[in-house]
């Protein structure tokens, strides 16, 4: 006969798994950090739209521009776009948020009040394009990850297939910045799943706790980007 495991036991078992997974991941993490020699070059002088994949047109380009810096001047929150040709091996996510602190996106040494919205068009990755929304830590509490999620799936997603790009970006800095304001909704349905069990609340609090160590542990860097009085 097979012994049953009491219910108790196989969860210590899989909490210690998890921690076992995310320790892992945390060393992994402070060793995937992208070097700043392998990042665009901050813009000079500074800009807020950064088309180094050459997706938009130069009218489109100015049209973004004018938009994010009439809501840096109104706000203190810097959206930033960058396209890129490549990640250089890298994951969107670790490029982007290393971009944001390298550059300074946000004025980091005060609020970081940040984000950046970073495309890449594949060029170089077997033409898989790859994008992120990164935040920074004064943002994170109106713009957490899953409202970014829900905001590239929404407008990003559908017109980077569709090669609208400008419309891509022009949609998706929109409702970043209505959710700025505790004005974007996402759509209906999104981001609900059905309950397993095992504590879901526990867990992502957790995961919250170790990713920010992550972060924080990142050391300083970068300062202030977009004073467009120069850095």
């Amino acid at each position: 006969m097979i012994e049953k495991r009491p219910a108790k036991k196989i969860l210590s078992i899989k909490i210690a798994g998890l921690f076992s997974v995310l320790f892992l991941w945390l060393i992994t993490a402070q060793a995937q950090i992208v070097p700043h020699n392998l990042l665009p070059p901050k813009p000079n002088p500074p800009r807020l739209v950064n088309d180094l994949a050459d997706l938009l047109t130069p009218e489109e380009e100015r049209r973004l521009e004018q938009k994010l810096v009439a809501y840096d001047d109104s706000t203190s929150n810097q959206v930033l776009i960058l396209t890129v040709k490549t990640l250089r091996g890298y994951e969107a996510d670790q490029y982007a948020t290393e971009v944001g602190h390298f550059w300074g996106v946000g004025g980091q040494e005060k609020y970081d009040n940040g984000v950046v919205i970073l495309v890449s068009d594949g060029t170089e990755e077997e033409g898989k394009r790859r994008f992120f929304i990164a935040t920074g830590y004064g943002l994170e509490g109106a713009l957490p990850a899953i409202t970014t999620n829900a905001i590239a799936q929404q407008f990003l997603v559908p017109n980077l297939k569709n090669n609208d790009f400008f419309q891509a970006f022009d949609q998706t800095t929109d409702a970043v910045i209505q959710a700025a304001a505790g004005e974007y909704q996402a759509p209906a349905g999104y981001g609900k799943k059905k309950s397993r069990g095992g504590g879901p609340i526990a867990m992502l609090v957790l995961i919250g706790i170790i990713f920010l160590i992550a972060r924080n542990n990142r050391g300083g860097g970068g300062g202030g980007f977009m004073s467009r009085r120069g850095y």
